[in-house]
Protein backbone atom coordinates (compact mmCIF):
# COMPACT_ATOMS: atom_id res chain seq x y z
CA UNK A 1 0.00 0.00 0.00
CA UNK A 2 2.78 2.36 -0.84
CA UNK A 3 4.57 4.59 -3.87
CA UNK A 4 5.33 2.84 -6.94
CA UNK A 5 7.48 5.06 -9.52
CA UNK A 6 7.61 5.27 -12.85
CA UNK A 7 10.91 6.00 -14.45
CA UNK A 8 11.61 8.82 -17.28
CA UNK A 9 10.62 7.92 -21.14
CA UNK A 10 13.65 6.98 -21.90
CA UNK A 11 12.97 3.74 -19.76
CA UNK A 12 9.61 3.19 -20.57
CA UNK A 13 8.85 -0.77 -22.34
CA UNK A 14 6.14 -2.04 -24.61
CA UNK A 15 6.01 -5.46 -25.02
CA UNK A 16 5.33 -5.25 -29.19
CA UNK A 17 7.24 -2.05 -30.14
CA UNK A 18 9.34 -1.74 -27.04
CA UNK A 19 9.23 2.04 -26.71
CA UNK A 20 6.34 2.35 -24.04
CA UNK A 21 3.86 0.04 -22.39
CA UNK A 22 2.00 -0.06 -18.97
CA UNK A 23 2.20 -1.48 -15.73
CA UNK A 24 -0.72 -3.77 -15.21
CA UNK A 25 -1.48 -4.82 -11.16
CA UNK A 26 -4.31 -6.76 -9.35
CA UNK A 27 -4.65 -5.21 -6.41
CA UNK A 28 -6.21 -7.54 -4.20
CA UNK A 29 -7.58 -6.07 -0.82
CA UNK A 30 -9.17 -7.53 2.51
CA UNK A 31 -11.09 -4.15 2.95
CA UNK A 32 -14.30 -3.03 4.19
CA UNK A 33 -16.45 -1.28 1.59
CA UNK A 34 -14.84 2.11 0.48
CA UNK A 35 -18.02 4.21 -0.34
CA UNK A 36 -17.41 7.62 -0.52
CA UNK A 37 -13.51 7.24 -1.31
CA UNK A 38 -12.12 7.60 -4.92
CA UNK A 39 -9.09 8.11 -7.68
CA UNK A 40 -9.92 10.61 -10.02
CA UNK A 41 -10.67 9.50 -13.40
CA UNK A 42 -7.58 9.36 -15.75
CA UNK A 43 -7.10 7.62 -19.12
CA UNK A 44 -6.38 3.84 -19.66
CA UNK A 45 -2.29 3.75 -20.49
CA UNK A 46 -2.62 0.47 -22.12
CA UNK A 47 -6.04 2.68 -24.72
CA UNK A 48 -3.46 5.36 -24.67
CA UNK A 49 0.06 3.10 -25.96
CA UNK A 50 -2.77 1.53 -28.43
CA UNK A 51 -3.79 4.95 -29.97
CA UNK A 52 -0.22 6.42 -30.34
CA UNK A 53 2.18 3.16 -30.45
CA UNK A 54 4.21 4.78 -27.76
CA UNK A 55 5.15 7.90 -30.04
CA UNK A 56 3.88 10.49 -26.93
CA UNK A 57 3.45 9.88 -23.05
CA UNK A 58 2.01 12.95 -20.94
CA UNK A 59 4.36 14.88 -18.87
CA UNK A 60 2.58 13.59 -15.78
CA UNK A 61 4.07 10.32 -15.74
CA UNK A 62 7.65 11.64 -16.89
CA UNK A 63 10.05 10.98 -14.07
CA UNK A 64 13.19 12.18 -15.18
CA UNK A 65 14.44 12.81 -11.67
CA UNK A 66 14.41 9.34 -11.00
CA UNK A 67 16.94 8.63 -13.87
CA UNK A 68 19.78 10.15 -11.04
CA UNK A 69 18.73 7.86 -8.35
CA UNK A 70 21.74 5.40 -7.21
CA UNK A 71 20.96 1.92 -7.72
CA UNK A 72 22.90 -1.12 -5.86
CA UNK A 73 24.57 -3.13 -8.42
CA UNK A 74 24.22 -7.33 -8.88
CA UNK A 75 26.38 -8.38 -5.57
CA UNK A 76 26.00 -5.16 -3.32
CA UNK A 77 22.50 -5.90 -1.95
CA UNK A 78 19.90 -7.98 -1.87
CA UNK A 79 16.75 -8.11 0.14
CA UNK A 80 16.12 -11.52 3.02
CA UNK A 81 15.29 -14.54 2.17
CA UNK A 82 12.99 -16.31 4.94
CA UNK A 83 12.20 -19.80 4.71
CA UNK A 84 8.44 -20.21 5.93
CA UNK A 85 8.63 -23.88 6.60
CA UNK A 86 11.85 -23.28 8.98
CA UNK A 87 9.63 -20.64 11.17
CA UNK A 88 6.90 -23.49 11.55
CA UNK A 89 9.22 -26.16 12.85
CA UNK A 90 7.99 -27.36 16.01
CA UNK A 91 10.16 -30.84 16.50
CA UNK A 92 12.28 -30.59 19.73
CA UNK A 93 15.52 -30.99 17.49
CA UNK A 94 14.51 -28.57 15.52
CA UNK A 95 13.88 -25.47 17.64
CA UNK A 96 17.16 -23.91 17.14
CA UNK A 97 16.70 -24.06 13.53
CA UNK A 98 13.31 -22.23 14.08
CA UNK A 99 13.96 -19.63 16.50
CA UNK A 100 17.23 -18.57 13.98
CA UNK A 101 15.03 -18.09 11.09
CA UNK A 102 12.57 -16.21 13.59
CA UNK A 103 15.32 -13.62 14.11
CA UNK A 104 16.06 -13.68 10.73
CA UNK A 105 12.15 -12.59 10.03
CA UNK A 106 12.50 -10.18 12.99
CA UNK A 107 15.28 -8.42 11.27
CA UNK A 108 14.24 -8.14 8.00
CA UNK A 109 10.90 -6.30 9.13
CA UNK A 110 12.82 -4.13 11.44
CA UNK A 111 16.24 -3.56 8.75
CA UNK A 112 14.44 -3.86 5.26
CA UNK A 113 10.86 -3.67 5.26
CA UNK A 114 11.44 -6.17 2.86
CA UNK A 115 11.88 -10.20 2.19
CA UNK A 116 11.30 -13.04 0.06
CA UNK A 117 9.67 -15.92 1.65
CA UNK A 118 10.00 -19.13 0.21
CA UNK A 119 8.30 -22.53 0.79
CA UNK A 120 5.43 -20.42 1.63
CA UNK A 121 3.43 -23.81 0.17
CA UNK A 122 0.81 -22.14 -2.18
CA UNK A 123 0.60 -24.47 -4.92
CA UNK A 124 2.24 -23.75 -7.89
CA UNK A 125 -0.25 -23.99 -10.58
CA UNK A 126 -2.58 -21.94 -7.84
CA UNK A 127 0.02 -18.78 -8.85
CA UNK A 128 0.11 -19.73 -12.55
CA UNK A 129 -2.98 -19.50 -13.03
CA UNK A 130 -3.32 -16.58 -11.51
CA UNK A 131 -0.79 -15.15 -13.30
CA UNK A 132 -2.27 -16.22 -16.79
CA UNK A 133 -5.84 -15.11 -16.07
CA UNK A 134 -4.82 -11.82 -14.89
CA UNK A 135 -2.42 -11.14 -18.08
CA UNK A 136 -5.32 -12.93 -20.12
CA UNK A 137 -7.24 -10.04 -18.69
CA UNK A 138 -5.31 -6.59 -19.06
CA UNK A 139 -4.75 -8.70 -22.97
CA UNK A 140 -8.77 -8.05 -23.64
CA UNK A 141 -9.92 -5.42 -26.08
CA UNK A 142 -10.56 -1.77 -24.11
CA UNK A 143 -14.03 -1.66 -24.63
CA UNK A 144 -14.42 -5.22 -22.36
CA UNK A 145 -11.90 -4.57 -19.65
CA UNK A 146 -13.86 -0.91 -19.45
CA UNK A 147 -17.14 -3.32 -18.20
CA UNK A 148 -15.43 -3.19 -15.23
CA UNK A 149 -14.26 0.20 -15.05
CA UNK A 150 -14.17 2.08 -11.59
CA UNK A 151 -17.20 4.42 -10.48
CA UNK A 152 -17.76 7.18 -9.26
CA UNK A 153 -17.22 6.50 -5.54
CA UNK A 154 -16.11 3.59 -5.72
CA UNK A 155 -12.14 2.39 -5.58
CA UNK A 156 -12.72 -1.29 -6.99
CA UNK A 157 -12.94 -1.77 -10.74
CA UNK A 158 -10.42 -0.96 -13.32
CA UNK A 159 -8.77 2.36 -13.65
CA UNK A 160 -5.81 3.78 -11.41
CA UNK A 161 -5.52 4.35 -7.38
CA UNK A 162 -4.27 7.19 -5.34
CA UNK A 163 -5.21 10.20 -8.33
CA UNK A 164 -6.21 12.86 -5.98
CA UNK A 165 -5.63 16.02 -8.19
CA UNK A 166 -5.78 16.99 -11.65
CA UNK A 167 -1.90 17.81 -11.55
CA UNK A 168 0.15 15.00 -9.91
CA UNK A 169 2.43 12.76 -11.14
CA UNK A 170 0.73 9.51 -12.57
CA UNK A 171 2.04 5.81 -12.71
CA UNK A 172 2.70 4.48 -16.02
CA UNK A 173 -0.07 1.89 -15.19
CA UNK A 174 -3.23 0.12 -15.57
CA UNK A 175 -4.75 -0.93 -12.29
CA UNK A 176 -7.68 -3.80 -11.53
CA UNK A 177 -8.48 -3.01 -7.77
CA UNK A 178 -10.95 -5.30 -6.16
CA UNK A 179 -12.14 -6.59 -2.49
CA UNK A 180 -11.28 -10.62 -2.25
CA UNK A 181 -11.58 -11.29 1.43
CA UNK A 182 -13.53 -11.92 3.66
CA UNK A 183 -15.62 -13.38 0.40
CA UNK A 184 -18.74 -11.18 2.08
CA UNK A 185 -17.41 -8.15 1.07
CA UNK A 186 -16.66 -8.67 -2.41
CA UNK A 187 -18.73 -6.64 -4.70
CA UNK A 188 -18.63 -9.06 -7.78
CA UNK A 189 -20.31 -6.19 -9.94
CA UNK A 190 -15.84 -5.35 -10.93
CA UNK A 191 -14.80 -9.08 -10.38
CA UNK A 192 -14.49 -9.71 -14.73
CA UNK A 193 -15.88 -12.86 -16.17
CA UNK A 194 -13.54 -12.61 -18.77
CA UNK A 195 -11.59 -14.99 -19.04
CA UNK A 196 -14.11 -17.41 -17.52
CA UNK A 197 -11.54 -18.88 -15.29
CA UNK A 198 -10.63 -15.40 -13.52
CA UNK A 199 -13.29 -15.42 -11.03
CA UNK A 200 -12.36 -19.33 -9.46
CA UNK A 201 -8.49 -18.45 -9.50
CA UNK A 202 -8.55 -15.45 -7.82
CA UNK A 203 -10.91 -17.43 -5.57
CA UNK A 204 -8.13 -19.78 -4.83
CA UNK A 205 -5.67 -17.30 -5.08
CA UNK A 206 -6.45 -14.87 -2.60
CA UNK A 207 -7.93 -17.68 -0.22
CA UNK A 208 -4.11 -19.37 0.06
CA UNK A 209 -2.42 -16.40 0.31
CA UNK A 210 -4.92 -15.16 2.91
CA UNK A 211 -3.75 -18.21 4.82
CA UNK A 212 0.46 -17.66 4.89
CA UNK A 213 -0.23 -14.24 5.72
CA UNK A 214 -2.20 -14.61 8.62
CA UNK A 215 0.27 -17.25 9.77
CA UNK A 216 2.79 -15.40 9.36
CA UNK A 217 1.52 -11.98 10.86
CA UNK A 218 1.43 -14.49 14.08
CA UNK A 219 4.94 -15.22 14.22
CA UNK A 220 5.71 -11.56 13.87
CA UNK A 221 3.66 -10.96 16.84
CA UNK A 222 5.22 -13.36 19.10
CA UNK A 223 8.91 -11.76 17.39
CA UNK A 224 7.21 -8.60 18.98
CA UNK A 225 6.26 -10.01 22.02
CA UNK A 226 2.07 -9.86 21.45
CA UNK A 227 0.44 -12.67 22.07
CA UNK A 228 -0.16 -14.49 18.50
CA UNK A 229 -3.49 -13.47 17.50
CA UNK A 230 -2.07 -9.89 18.13
CA UNK A 231 -1.69 -8.44 15.10
CA UNK A 232 -3.71 -10.65 12.87
CA UNK A 233 -6.86 -10.05 15.23
CA UNK A 234 -6.62 -6.18 13.36
CA UNK A 235 -5.98 -7.13 10.09
CA UNK A 236 -4.19 -9.95 8.01
CA UNK A 237 -0.68 -10.01 6.23
CA UNK A 238 -0.22 -8.82 2.64
CA UNK A 239 2.51 -9.96 -0.17
CA UNK A 240 3.56 -8.94 -3.37
CA UNK A 241 4.45 -11.72 -6.42
CA UNK A 242 6.12 -10.18 -9.43
CA UNK A 243 8.35 -10.26 -12.00
CA UNK A 244 11.31 -8.34 -11.65
CA UNK A 245 11.29 -4.54 -11.66
CA UNK A 246 10.57 -3.66 -7.96
CA UNK A 247 13.01 -2.01 -5.87
CA UNK A 248 13.38 -0.76 -2.53
CA UNK A 249 14.66 2.29 -1.44
CA UNK A 250 17.13 1.73 2.08
CA UNK A 251 17.97 4.22 4.81
CA UNK A 252 21.54 5.80 2.74
CA UNK A 253 18.77 6.61 -0.07
CA UNK A 254 19.79 4.06 -2.45
CA UNK A 255 17.64 1.96 -4.44
CA UNK A 256 17.95 -1.81 -4.10
CA UNK A 257 16.72 -4.16 -7.24
CA UNK A 258 14.35 -6.81 -5.84
CA UNK A 259 15.29 -10.11 -8.06
CA UNK A 260 12.32 -12.09 -7.09
CA UNK A 261 13.17 -15.85 -6.89
CA UNK A 262 10.90 -18.48 -8.83
CA UNK A 263 8.13 -19.35 -6.70
CA UNK A 264 9.03 -16.69 -3.91
CA UNK A 265 6.64 -14.58 -2.53
CA UNK A 266 7.89 -10.80 -2.38
CA UNK A 267 6.82 -9.51 1.10
CA UNK A 268 6.27 -5.69 2.11
CA UNK A 269 5.36 -4.81 6.18
CA UNK A 270 3.99 -1.87 4.62
CA UNK A 271 2.49 1.16 6.34
CA UNK A 272 -0.03 -0.30 8.36
CA UNK A 273 2.56 -2.45 10.33
CA UNK A 274 5.09 0.12 11.41
CA UNK A 275 1.81 2.04 12.79
CA UNK A 276 0.90 -1.56 14.48
CA UNK A 277 4.57 -1.79 15.68
CA UNK A 278 5.20 1.72 16.83
CA UNK A 279 8.07 2.03 14.08
CA UNK A 280 9.77 -1.14 14.60
CA UNK A 281 8.74 -2.43 12.30
CA UNK A 282 9.62 -0.69 9.39
CA UNK A 283 7.35 0.64 5.78
CA UNK A 284 10.16 1.40 3.34
CA UNK A 285 9.56 3.70 -0.25
CA UNK A 286 9.22 1.15 -3.32
CA UNK A 287 8.81 1.44 -6.89
CA UNK A 288 7.95 -0.34 -10.17
CA UNK A 289 10.82 0.44 -12.78
CA UNK A 290 9.52 -0.35 -16.39
CA UNK A 291 11.94 -2.00 -18.85
CA UNK A 292 12.36 -1.98 -22.79
CA UNK A 293 11.82 -5.58 -23.39
CA UNK A 294 9.15 -7.07 -20.89
CA UNK A 295 5.56 -6.62 -19.72
CA UNK A 296 5.80 -6.19 -16.32
CA UNK A 297 2.43 -7.92 -14.07
CA UNK A 298 2.16 -7.81 -10.59
CA UNK A 299 -0.29 -9.21 -8.38
CA UNK A 300 -0.46 -7.57 -4.86
CA UNK A 301 -2.12 -9.49 -2.11
CA UNK A 302 -2.80 -6.02 0.86
CA UNK A 303 -4.68 -7.26 3.76
CA UNK A 304 -6.26 -3.86 5.52
CA UNK A 305 -7.41 -3.75 8.85
CA UNK A 306 -10.87 -5.08 9.97
CA UNK A 307 -13.87 -2.58 9.70
CA UNK A 308 -14.01 -2.96 13.58
CA UNK A 309 -10.27 -2.20 14.03
CA UNK A 310 -9.02 1.05 15.70
CA UNK A 311 -5.69 1.55 13.60
CA UNK A 312 -2.86 2.69 16.04
CA UNK A 313 -0.15 1.22 17.94
CA UNK A 314 -0.10 -1.92 19.61
CA UNK A 315 3.07 -2.27 21.82
CA UNK A 316 2.85 -0.36 25.03
CA UNK A 317 6.63 -0.61 25.98
CA UNK A 318 7.18 3.24 24.63
CA UNK A 319 5.64 6.51 23.58
CA UNK A 320 3.04 5.90 21.18
CA UNK A 321 4.84 8.12 17.98
CA UNK A 322 1.23 7.36 15.69
CA UNK A 323 -2.27 8.45 16.51
CA UNK A 324 -5.14 6.16 17.04
CA UNK A 325 -8.22 6.21 15.09
CA UNK A 326 -11.51 4.55 13.76
CA UNK A 327 -11.30 1.97 10.60
CA UNK A 328 -12.94 4.68 8.47
CA UNK A 329 -11.33 7.64 8.90
CA UNK A 330 -7.55 5.71 8.58
CA UNK A 331 -9.01 4.49 4.97
CA UNK A 332 -9.96 7.71 3.81
CA UNK A 333 -6.85 9.32 4.88
CA UNK A 334 -5.07 6.52 3.40
CA UNK A 335 -6.40 7.16 0.02
CA UNK A 336 -6.80 10.67 0.34
CA UNK A 337 -2.50 10.56 -0.36
CA UNK A 338 -0.76 10.93 -2.86
CA UNK A 339 2.00 8.15 -3.85
CA UNK A 340 4.91 10.66 -2.63
CA UNK A 341 7.23 8.68 -0.34
CA UNK A 342 6.12 8.53 3.02
CA UNK A 343 4.21 11.12 3.23
CA UNK A 344 1.04 8.96 4.53
CA UNK A 345 3.16 8.02 7.61
CA UNK A 346 3.86 11.28 8.65
CA UNK A 347 -0.19 12.47 8.86
CA UNK A 348 -0.25 9.56 11.16
CA UNK A 349 2.30 10.61 13.36
CA UNK A 350 1.20 12.48 16.60
CA UNK A 351 3.12 15.78 17.78
CA UNK A 352 4.34 14.53 20.83
CA UNK A 353 4.57 17.77 22.38
CA UNK A 354 1.14 18.64 22.34
CA UNK A 355 -0.68 15.62 21.10
CA UNK A 356 -2.16 12.96 23.47
CA UNK A 357 -1.82 9.71 23.00
CA UNK A 358 -5.40 8.69 20.92
CA UNK A 359 -7.52 10.93 18.48
CA UNK A 360 -10.14 9.81 16.41
CA UNK A 361 -9.43 12.78 14.14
Amino acid sequence: MDSRSALNDGNKWHSTHKIYGTLSELHTARAASERRMESLPVPSVQAMVAATGGAHVPPRYLRPEVAADAVASDGEAAIPIIDFERLLLHHPEEEEACRGESARLHAACQEWGFFQLINHGVPDDVIEGMKANIEAFFGLPAETKQQFAQERGQLEGYGQLFVVSEDQKLDWADILYLNTQPPEHRNMRFWPDKPDTLRSALDAYSAAVKTVADRLLGLMSISLGLPPEGIASKCGGGGIQSVQGLQVKRQDGSWVPVRPLEGAFVVNVGDILQIFTNGRYRSVEHRAVINAERARLSVAAFHSPSIHATIGPLLTDQEPMYKTVDHQSFMRLFFSAKLEGKSFLQRMKLNLDTASATTTN
